[in-house]
């Protein structure tokens, strides 16, 4: 069996978000089981004239990266290019890591489906809105086969666009074992990053792309509330992450008004060492977002051993295995009742770290990747039976 995958999502303006993310881990999974299994292969678009990173992705045993110049040109790309260039492949299936193109041609087209945000809960202009939700659309409609990361964005799916149940199969992500990890950070390390941040005091953390599904205008005045009614806790709020879009009513929240207490840093997009340095450095890490199709901070988050607390909305309950403390999203008291709560009891914080670490060692990447594979063999196989 062939498989073609599709670099589009590997774009390097895609690096700081979590479908990049994705598809380089699978990529890497892939070569692996592509060495131990002869009747298994793998071919990766990239072209070197592009700002894709597939351009530097090396070919090993059954893994080969096919020269596709038309990559340079990314609607021609999108909307039947990659079709034609896995058909020229000789390839038995395309792999589409993200909902980005339409599933045309003749190579029959598994498709990723990270969440339905596009719907759910829009946050790009009207136009962008149109196209992402007819690119979903074509994807969940003329895909030989669906697959999603938890079982929430599954329900969505399906509800949705009518799709049967066994048409999308959930297969939850890993994360970066040798990076987010229980394993203490360098003192020195810390104190560095500290200081380059700006980072005077013991903090609470967010890390995502600051935007508003993130929730992050509730998250910063219920910091504000929590330190008003304990004077004892003096802390800052650190929310780091690239600025994506609608981020100007965040800015103006953290700048706050005169006298208030408290301050909120802005460190902006950190590489992942250094952001595993501030995790598992902060007191709380608080994940308050409206929506998520699996939340990736958050796994990191339980990895590093760091107590946490999150949305009671959408997948967040599922992925979290219900280890962690939970708030409503839309109650700014609930979010600082629940933050002040673990940061002054010693002993739920305690449990909150153990319960949270025993359930982030249920990711992997390798797990994420055998259980996609075993939907590519699925299709391929219901392909072969109708020829």
């Amino acid at each position: 069996m062939k498989i073609a995958l599709d670099p589009w999502t590997l774009a390097s303006r895609f690096r700081c978000q979590g479908t990049y993310v994705y598809a380089q881990h699978l990529i890497r999974e892939f070569k692996k089981i592509a060495q131990n299994d002869p009747d298994l292969s793998f071919c990766l678009f990239a072209s070197q004239g592009s700002s894709n990173d597939a351009a530097h992705v090396g070919p090993e045993t059954n893994f080969e990266v096919r020269s596709a110049p038309m990559l340079d040109h990314d609607r021609l790309w999108r909307v039947g290019g990659v079709s034609l260039a896995a058909a020229q492949a000789k390839a038995d299936l395309l792999f589409a890591p993200t909902s980005s193109m339409l599933p045309v041609g003749l190579v029959p087209v598994v498709c990723m489906i990270h969440d339905v945000t596009a719907l759910r809960m829009p946050s790009h202009s009207a136009r962008v809105t149109r196209l992402l939700r007819f690119l979903l659309w074509a994807s969940v409609k003329f895909s030989r086969s669906l697959i999603t990361n938890s079982e929430y964005s599954k329900q969505d799916i399906v509800s949705l666009y009518g799709v049967p149940e066994s048409k999308v199969t959930v297969a939850y992500l890993g994360y970066d074992k040798a990076v987010f990890n229980s394993a203490p950070a360098d003192g020195d390390a810390c104190k560095e990053l500290r200081k380059r941040l700006g980072i005077e005091k013991p903090y609470v953390l967010h890390h995502g792309t600051i935007q508003p599904r993130k929730n992050l205008q509730r998250l910063i005045e219920a910091y504000r509330l929590m330190l008003s009614r304990d004077r004892n806790l003096d802390l800052d709020l650190v929310l780091a992450g690239r600025l994506g879009w609608e981020y100007e009513a965040i800015l103006a929240a953290g700048n706050g008004k005169a006298g208030s207490r408290g301050k909120v840093i802005f460190p902006g997009m950190l590489e992942d060492t250094d952001l595993a340095v501030l995790i598992k450095s902060a007191s709380l890490v608080v994940i308050p977002s409206l929506y998520e199709g699996f939340c990736l901070p958050m796994v990191e988050a339980m990895a590093c051993g760091t107590p946490t607390v999150v949305s009671n909305t959408s997948c967040l309950p599922e992925i979290s295995g219900n280890a962690l403390a939970y708030f409503d999203p839309c109650s700014v008291e609930e979010i600082a009742g629940q933050m002040q709560s673990v940061l002054l009891d010693r002993e739920r914080s305690a449990q909150l770290r153990k319960q949270g670490l025993e359930r982030a060692r249920e990711f992997s990447w390798e797990r994420c990747a055998q259980e996609t594979l075993r939907v590519f063999r699925d299709a391929a196989d219901r392909q072969s039976a109708k020829s």
